[in-house]
């Protein structure tokens, strides 16, 4: 490995050209994290479910975030050296990686959707590789994207997310009734090698060596020497924080709930491709004339609504599948919005030092909440209902807004840590 240069933030210049080359290597970064990660984390349930896996074992597979939530500790190291020079910094992290990611996919294709073991370990391994991926590509995003291109970046970023669940999710659930498993699976690890020509457009080469001492070497504790940092984590850790116990049983409650798995494979992938493409734009839009602590304020409560749409399902109240899946379209419409306005203040709020290092902080940490959710999801279910779980899902979101919007302001209230893309 050779240590390289963190090279300054690149303005594109706006042009059309260079514009549409920079959002398109995001669109294809972004894909490849999101084919993996949706085909784990949105298809395997509900197929597990019925193959007759338990709401418990089901519930465990959230554990497979558990590299994405540890990342930050090797993020530095992610910012601080290039393990292959000739292909560039990030590029040469992008690449063996997301190789490595599609053969762990195809290796799927040897288990049995109900071999929850075999399942998990293969997992797991894509997701270390995925981890890694992660943060090269945040860190491409937070240094190319300026102040100016930032919201269209993270546009493109919800965007890629929503095609990510299209074909990792919806493709996999629709094709798995039509072609079977094995097929399905291996046809999702070809695609998921397609975002790597994106990568053909990347501008990341090392920079001459004598200007590497000129700049901090990235650190843990270069993020938490900054002003309002403490404040900017607690949000992260907060806002988003009773996600988790929904999604980890959103399928599997749908398959309860006599929705056949097509038909979620059908919602997910609607509901993702209209969020990625208007909600995004929406998000923006509201953003701009609103601000966002309205924002998050107006995200929060229509969130809190979905799932106390969940509850009132679940007791009967409002019963009917035509609610629980209105709720869960409606909910991911909602999720990436969030992601949009979440994701845009964490990249304000990261370093032009340490661009990965400081965005994967905050993204880990949103993550930490979920995983707790998502992994006590399936146990509070099985023992409690999910009455019980939906409920309690709700009275935190409510709390985590309220919580939130106190420290947002308190952070306008304090001096701004140095940003990146200024």
């Amino acid at each position: 490995m050779t240590i390289v240069k963190a090279s300054p933030t690149v303005d594109e210049g706006f042009g059309s050209r260079d514009a549409g080359r920079l959002y398109a290597v995001l669109g294809g970064l972004y894909l490849a994290q999101g084919i993996p990660s949706y085909l784990l984390l949105v298809a395997l349930p509900p197929l597990m479910r019925e193959s007759g896996a338990s709401r418990t074992a089901i519930g465990l597979f959230s554990l497979l975030m558990l590299p994405l939530v540890l990342k930050f500790a090797v993020a530095p190291l992610i910012d601080r050296y290039a393990p292959l020079p000739t292909l560039g910094h990030r590029r040469g992290w992008v690449v063996p990686t997301q190789l490595l990611v599609s053969a762990g996919i195809a290796s799927m294709a040897l288990v049995a959707p109900h071999q929850a073991g075999w399942l998990f370990a293969i997992g797991l391994v894509i997701t270390l590789l995925s981890s890694v991926q992660d943060i090269a590509t945040d860190g491409y995003a937070v240094r190319h994207l300026t102040r100016k291109s930032r919201p269209v970046g993270n546009a493109v970023q919800a965007g890629a997310v929503a095609l990510g669940v299209i074909i990792g999710g919806t493709v996999a659930l629709v094709l798995f009734h039509k072609i079977g498993w094995r097929p399905t699976i291996l046809l999702v690890a070809a695609l998921s090698l397609l975002p790597l020509f994106a990568t053909i457009w990347m501008k990341d080469k090392p920079e001459p060596s004598q200007n590497v001492a000129a700049r901090k070497r990235p650190s843990l504790r270069g993020f938490f020497r900054r002003p309002n940092a403490w404040m900017i984590l607690a949000f992260a850790l907060t806002y988003r924080a009773s996600e988790g116990l929904v999604r980890g049983m959103e399928g599997p409650y749908l398959v309860d709930s006599k929705v056949p798995t097509d038909w979620i494979g059908y919602l997910s992938g609607g509901a993702a491709a209209t969020a990625g493409l208007l909600g995004a734009a929406v998000a923006a839009l509201i953003i701009r004339k609103a601000g966002l602590t309205a924002t998050l304020v107006l995200l929060g409560g229509l969130r809190s609504l979905c799932f106390l749409a969940f509850t009132l399902n679940a007791f009967g109240i409002w019963p009917g599948i035509a609610v629980a899946m209105s709720a869960s379209a409606f909910q991911t419409f909602i999720r990436y919005m969030e992601l949009v306005a979440i994701y845009s203040f964490f990249m304000r709020s990261s370093s032009d030092d340490q661009p990965g290092t400081d965005f994967t902080i905050l993204t880990c940490a949103e993550l930490v909440i979920y995983l707790i959710g998502a992994s006590i999801a399936g146990l509070l279910a099985d023992r409690f209902g999910y009455e019980t779980l939906f409920s309690l899902a709700t009275v935190i979101s409510v709390l985590g807004v309220g919580l939130s919007v106190w420290m947002l302001q308190t952070i306008k209230a304090q001096p701004a840590p140095a940003m990146a893309g200024t």
